[in-house]
């Protein structure tokens, strides 16, 4: 569906999904105006998409709650369109394995998130079982995935003084709260992640002045991100699965540490439950996964359980449908 160039500018968007059309066109081994041509085009045909997305951490907007959903036999793709509705909703798959469906909610305060999962919840006739487990620290992050098709010169060009969530030093300090004119900015950008500041600056009445100022203590502070939403498959990664593991708490940071760093990962984070340690990850093959269950899950320190659940489909990225 796409050739070795489309592939060379989504993994520069990947590594930084604002860059200049001159840094993407640098690495990508094109003219800027092929470049812009063909990522219009990769657009047009819902193959990527950019989006902006707040750092929940960073600026208090909500917890996440991670849910494996078991479904009544033959009803599974029916209960993840219901789901998948729900605006609370920020990730959403189909899964083979222990579990039909892994969806992600995201509530701001815990009165919502009882509402979501006891009262409200879509689809409930069609639930046989859920478990559930909640993020308390990320170890990275999809936007910080590399998707490794460039030389590491492409990273450290297009994300200078990057640093993952695992070496961050400052998770003990208040978090900081956009304001309302970032927050707006940031809406904007949640739904097209390459808006030109003009553009949204035109949109919300305001000075084009105020609206990048208010973009770069976004960016600066590290409260906002930008995603590249592509199908894995499209670049060579043909597996995509979620991972749950359980891990001896005194091992916890380690084993974090030492699973955020493989090429494979593309988010990681400790939770609560049976299982502290979650991650979804990506493989080039079937075959490889053999390997990454010895070699990778089978040599982590402190381990004593873990579970693989297989990607299907997947309906939800970053508050997103990729699947239209």
């Amino acid at each position: 569906m796409i050739d070795e160039l489309d592939r060379r500018i989504i993994a520069a968007l990947q590594l930084n999904g604002r860059a200049p059309w001159s840094a993407i066109a640098r690495w990508a081994g094109a003219s800027e105006t092929t470049v812009q041509r063909r990522f219009a085009a990769l657009h047009e045909r819902g193959l990527v998409h950019v989006v902006g997305v707040i750092d929940l951490d960073r600026t208090a907007a909500g917890s996440s709650m991670l849910v494996r959903v078991q479904a009544q036999p033959g009803k599974g793709w029916e209960l993840a369109e219901l789901l998948a509705a729900r605006p609370e909703a920020r990730f959403l798959a189909v899964v083979t394995g222990s579990a039909d469906l892994i969806v992600d909610f995201v509530a701001h305060d815990n009165d919502e998130l009882l509402r979501l999962l006891f009262t409200d919840l879509p689809g409930a006739g069609l639930i046989t079982g859920t478990d559930s487990v909640a993020v308390i620290r990320t170890f990275t992050t999809a936007p910080m995935w590399d998707t490794g098709l460039l030389p590491p010169e492409a990273a450290e060009d297009l994300r200078p003084g990057h640093r993952p969530p695992f070496e961050r030093d400052d998770w003990d300090s208040p978090p900081r709260r956009p304001s309302e004119l970032e927050r707006a900015v940031a809406e904007e950008l949640a739904a097209d992640g390459r808006l030109p500041v003009s553009t949204i600056a035109r949109r919300l009445d305001r000075s084009e002045s105020s609206a990048a100022r208010a973009l770069e203590r976004l960016v600066a502070s590290g409260s906002l991100q930008f995603r590249t939403l592509v199908e894995p498959e499209l670049l060579g990664y043909r597996v995509e699965f979620m991972l749950w593991l359980s891990i001896h708490p005194g091992k916890l940071n380690e084993a974090g540490r030492c699973l955020a760093r493989h090429p494979g990962t593309k988010f990681l984070a400790a939770s609560t439950g049976r299982f502290n340690l979650v991650g979804q990850m990506v493989l080039p093959g079937t075959a490889d996964l053999f390997r990454y269950t010895d070699e990778v899950i089978g040599r982590l320190p402190g381990l004593t359980a873990s579970d693989v659940t297989l990607h299907l489909a997947t309906l939800k990225r970053a508050w997103t449908r990729v699947d239209r």
